[in-house]
């Protein structure tokens, strides 16, 4: 009997990374899962990776025209969400002489939101007593050189939980935000430019882990269905750290 027996999940982001493993570990639990993701290309390879009847939405979140076109999915092929997963985010480094009108826009335009509309449309979809997953970073509790505007938008996030858990206290639904540490994912690999600065990048990093190393997608992963199942069911407006020990000392 799996932990998602019979559940709706709804996981964007999911076509690399955090999302992909947690759509993988969310169907092998027995959870019908929505994935979306940006790029087609990518999204199908993923969907066709999680099996398991996984229907794959391109879309944007930041588009909301793209977040009703998955709801109308959603709600025409499953009726109902249980646990829907707002992962899909992103930023770039930048100090703060470098910062860029377009730097701030994109960023707050993915992370911020996009997220804020991700939860909002799904309201009609969502049960009572769902579970809302947010991600949030360390960056957001931590200061991160030349990652100012991510951390913000981060920050940002975890504000959403404090006050969308009085909002959909009426409904019993759960938001709590799971807070990544250094991870090795294909997004974060990609923030640098050549295999050298790929390397300091990651030596830097894992020194600042008291486990010494870098997470993996699926341990985020493991993280994210014990927030989506029912174990977590008086865990509410909380932030739950995956990092190693990063940001608690």
């Amino acid at each position: 009997m799996g932990r998602l027996d019979n559940k709706i999940a709804v996981i964007t982001g999911a076509n690399s990374g955090i999302g992909l493993a947690s759509a993988k570990r969310f169907a092998q639990e027995g959870a019908r899962v929505f994935m979306t993701g940006r790029r087609q290309r990518e999204l199908g390879a993923a969907v066709a990776e999680v099996g398991h009847g996984a229907r794959g939405v391109q879309g944007d979140i930041a588009n909301l025209g793209d977040l009703d076109r998955l709801y109308a999915i959603v709600r025409k092929e499953a009726g109902r969400i249980d646990v829907l997963f707002a992962n899909a985010g992103g930023g770039r480094f930048a100090s703060l002489s470098d910062i860029t009108e377009e730097d701030y826009e994109s960023t707050f335009a993915t992370n911020v939101k996009g997220t804020l509309f991700t939860v909002q449309k799904a309201l009609p979809l969502l049960v009572d007593g769902a579970s809302v997953i947010l991600t949030g970073s360390t960056a957001a509790s931590t200061g991160s050189p030349a990652f100012s505007v991510y951390g913000a938008s981060k920050a940002a996030i975890r504000s959403f939980a404090r006050g969308w858990i009085l909002d959909l206290a009426p409904r019993r639904i759960r938001v709590n935000v799971l807070v990544p540490g250094p991870t090795s994912t294909p997004g974060l690999h990609g923030l640098s430019s050549t295999a050298e600065a790929k390397q300091a990048f990651v030596a830097a990093m894992e020194a600042q882990v008291p486990l010494g190393r870098m997470g993996t997608s699926d341990e985020t992963a493991a993280a994210a269905l014990f927030l989506a199942s029912d174990e977590s069911s008086f865990v509410n407006g909380s932030e739950l750290f995956a990092d190693g020990g990063q940001a608690q000392v």
